[in-house]
């Protein structure tokens, strides 16, 4: 396995952490691995944890404390190489205990990637506050710029992290699988735009979904990519946006077109519910896609079952 240049060494600059929700003021010695990729934490560590300002002093400290493993580990890995550091090194180097480690890591490979979870939660809040109005792929791809602004907080700590990733195969891996939960988030987004359950002959929605989804990852992996390697150098949003309007422009007239159609034609929305003594009543018209009735249905159901708790 091909192991890092001896000299190397990871800057450590003195950017803030990424701006949204799960940015922090501590001191920026903790930001040297704000440009992180893929983690696979423990379930229930997110950054969207419990309200209140305790919440997010916890949060922050927790991040803060995952930035400065991540730190300690891609530092060694530079100069003592992946397969030759160990997680006992990378915790002593960090001033802490290894179960300290393995409370914000289950293994090393993860411990270069502090940033993906709660990057992959902002994006999920992108697309929870979209407004109605808002065409789907649009949503989709400003979802996806959390992940490019993640990189671009800390240009220099991205591309030492790009550098250990084309040479470690263990952590070329993890980033892959990063990759993999983006695709699934925007894909599970845009289906919620179509009838995923219509798979009759002609029927291209969940086709398109799928694949503008992936359109909309890989633009972003390839504009991210090619500023990496450029050193990451120059204005990488601006770089998006421009690879944004081609995806567009390619998929923007059939996703969402079809639940669109459906919501302007007069007549009111597509179906509509209500509740009676233990029964529902749905009205829809027959040119109603079965999953929007199915969500009006469960809508007013949840609304029935909160009520009675």
């Amino acid at each position: 396995m091909p192991q890092p240049a001896k000299a190397a060494r990871v800057p450590r600059p003195a950017a803030a952490p990424p701006s949204g929700p799960t940015g922090s003021s501590d001191s920026a010695k903790s930001s040297a691995a704000s440009g992180g990729s893929a983690s696979a934490a423990p379930a229930g560590r997110s950054a969207a944890g419990p309200e209140g300002a305790g919440g997010r002093r916890a949060a922050a400290q927790r991040l803060t404390m995952r930035r400065r493993l991540a730190a300690a580990a891609m530092e060694l890995f530079a100069t003592k190489g992946y397969e030759a550091t160990t997680v006992d090194e990378i915790a002593a180097a960090a001033g802490v205990a290894r179960r300290t480690f393995f409370r914000h890591f289950r293994s090393k490979e993860e411990a270069i990637f502090p940033d993906h979870d709660d990057t992959l939660v902002r994006a999920q809040g992108v697309l929870d506050a979209a407004p109605a109005h808002e065409h789907p792929l649009d949503t989709v791809c400003r979802g996806i710029k959390e992940v490019m602004r993640m990189y671009a907080a800390s240009p220099a700590v991205s591309v030492e992290r790009y550098r250990l990733t084309r040479e470690v195969p263990a952590l070329r891996e993890r980033e892959i699988a990063s990759v993999a939960r983006y695709e699934r988030l925007f894909t599970r987004y845009l289906l919620g735009h179509f009838d995923e359950t219509d798979h009759h002959v002609g029927a291209d929605d969940p086709l398109l979904a799928e694949v503008a989804a992936s359109a909309v990852v890989t633009a972003h992996n390839h504009v991210l990519r090619r500023w990496l390697r450029g050193g990451g150098e120059g204005d990488v949003e601006a770089q998006l946006d421009h690879a944004f309007a081609i995806v567009r422009e390619t998929f923007g007239a059939g996703v969402g077109a079809g639940r669109a159609a459906a919501l302007s034609r007069p007549g009111g929305p597509p179906a509509s519910v209500r509740a009676g003594d233990e029964v529902l009543v749905a009205v829809a018209r027959t040119d109603a896609p079965l999953g929007e009735v199915m969500r009006a249905i469960e809508k007013v159901l949840k609304r029935e079952r909160d009520q009675d708790n």
